[in-house]
């Protein structure tokens, strides 16, 4: 993984020290609130329903045990126990004093994390595929490449007061495990000729306008990716709509002038800009490159072990049936990590958790930890004979819940129990939904589903692009849950079509139950998932699923 340099070093303390002076400004009364927000914004920190929120980059999802370890202590010296790890590959503390933020910044810069960037009208913390570097259906490790734009766009003077926030996402492998085209910018690795180039995807988006991005170029060398980002974010600066927040993401822009004016706008200033590149920013990719640098993996180890325990223990095979991904060496795995066992909170992990996960990735997994968008945590290289011993930790830390890609593998939101913006809660739904069908015991057998649920229309639970979408709002002081159908965070990426009338939070738990049974019901078999359903029926017998006395009634 990328280790910080000096320079690096320096910034994230001179930053945290500048802040330092902010808060002290803030707290002697010097600065209103409102002069104090873009400042506080700038460095993470939010003001929420209950406290102020502190909101730490993950970038690219990496992070070594010795920062996991960090985050444990943050969590257990400046909050209450425990961090949420977010759709974004962020952390986030729910309950830090203002007067202790500056104090966490500073413990966070000695192991080279931060917040900068995590907030504000610039571009967001890169995120990518968490399985980056590992995965046996990888073009190329994208990690590199996010961690230049990385470098590039951290203080970049020109975008720092963008019309609005910016997300840009880099996925290595031909199946997207990074949602690229709900970004801003999508970058999707692909090998042209021989030559490994990116497809760049536009205009992509959730909340509450949610669009697909649409491809600005099919194919873009690796040696023009820094020149043409930065037309992509030159020419958004000029035709980024100021005047209502609303309608300023570049997605916006794209729908209202097309595509084509927008590929114009990009191509001409990219003949402006591509001189200007000197070509020392590929000398940086160099350097960056060999930080990530394959690990020497083990040969001459049998993996008789792990075919022994799969046919000996059950509750092992079950977990390695959902929890394990394949590998690009055969003699390893790629392990996910619930964060959602059974009635606990989507992507929460006590200082504890933390602890024994960074212990585990150095025990059996060389090191190396993830964050994946889905709030899970990823040990990407695991011998296959030390799956069992992990197992086994895991099981001991209350972390071995086998679910990943399953029905209770649901992202949520915080919801109304912590964010200023909500207007329904996300975590009870999503408890109670995972405790319901643990309950029925069907789990497995309903196979692959992705459940995704947000508290607001700023949809950061990724409910649009959910096989089953939820979404909390507010009617006349009660909160109420639609469902969206069909949605879909890949490859084929596509967005939720409403079902119907919403549902009360009493209603919404019987009528996602309704809702999965009717779908059991009309599968071909156990192999065609409810999405591979869905599309090839449509979405009839399912709106009959969950609205059955209107089928009466008709």
């Amino acid at each position: 993984m990328y280790h910080h340099s000096e320079f690096d070093r320096a910034f994230v303390v001179d930053r945290a020290q500048r802040f330092r002076d902010q808060v002290n400004r803030r707290i002697s009364g010097a600065l209103t609130e409102e002069e104090f927000r873009p400042l506080r914004l700038m460095n993470g920190v939010y003001l929420q329903l209950h406290a102020y929120m502190l909101r730490i980059a993950i970038p690219y999802g990496s992070i070594s045990p010795d920062q996991m370890r960090r985050l444990a202590h943050i969590a257990d010296r400046w909050d209450k126990g425990y961090g949420h790890f977010t759709t974004r590959q962020n952390i986030q503390f729910n309950w830090p004093k203002l007067v202790d933020i500056p104090d966490m910044l500073d413990s966070l810069a000695e192991v080279g994390m931060h917040a900068i960037q995590t907030s504000g009208n610039t571009i967001r913390n890169v995120t990518a595929d968490h399985f980056s570097g590992a995965a046996a259906d990888e073009i190329a490790d994208p990690r590199p490449y996010a961690e230049l734009i990385r470098q590039w766009s951290t203080d970049h003077p020109e975008f720092q007061f963008l019309p609005r926030k910016f997300k840009i996402a880099v996925s290595g492998s031909p199946n997207d495990r990074a949602v690229v085209k709900s970004h801003d910018i999508g970058l999707r690795m692909i090998r042209q000729d021989g030559e490994i180039g990116f497809e760049v995807s536009v205009g992509g988006g959730l909340g509450r306008t949610p669009l697909v991005g649409k491809v600005v170029r099919d194919f873009l060398p690796v040696r023009d990716l820094l020149p043409y980002l930065e037309a992509i974010l030159s020419a958004y600066n000029s035709v980024g709509r100021r005047d209502n927040k609303y309608k300023a993401r570049l997605k916006i822009a794209v729908q209202e002038l097309g595509i084509e004016h927008i590929r114009e706008l990009v191509e001409a200033r990219f003949a402006e800009i591509r001189p200007l590149f000197d070509g020392s920013d590929q000398e940086v990719l160099e350097r960056i490159s060999q930080q990530f640098a394959a690990p020497a993996l083990q040969d001459d180890r049998s993996t008789a072990d792990y075919d022994a325990a799969r046919d000996a223990d059950p509750v092992f095979r079950s977990w390695a049936d959902t929890n394990l991904h394949e590998h690009r060496h055969p003699d390893y795995a790629i392990v996910t990590v619930s964060l959602k066992k059974h009635g606990a909170t989507p992507g929460d992990a006590t200082s504890e958790q933390m602890r024994v996960l960074a212990d585990l990735a150095e025990k059996y997994g060389i090191g190396d930890l993830r964050i994946s968008h889905e709030q899970n945590v990823v040990l990407p290289y695991v011998h296959r004979a030390d799956l069992a011993a992990l197992h086994a930790a895991l099981r001991e830390a209350d972390l071995a819940t086998a679910n990943i890609g399953l029905i209770s593998d649901i992202i949520a939101c915080p919801g109304l129990d912590y964010c200023a913006l909500a207007t329904a809660r996300s975590i009870p739904i999503a408890q109670q939904i995972a405790e319901r069908f643990d309950e029925l015991k069907l789990e497995h057998e309903i196979g692959e589903m992705k459940i995704k649920i947000s508290g607001c229309i700023n949809a950061c639970g990724h409910h649009h692009v959910g096989h089953i979408g939820i979404l909390g709002l507010d009617r006349a002081g009660v909160e109420n849950y639609q469902v969206t159908l069909g949605g879909d965070g890949t490859e084929t990426m596509a967005v939720g079509e409403r079902a119907g009338p919403g549902f009360s939070k009493d209603e919404i738990i019987p009528a996602i139950e309704r809702l999965v049974q009717g779908y059991l019901a009309v599968r071909e078999d156990a192999s065609e998932t409810f999405l591979q359903a869905y599309r090839r029926l449509g979405p009839d017998p399912f709106k009959a699923a969950l609205y059955p006395a209107e089928q009466k009634a008709a």
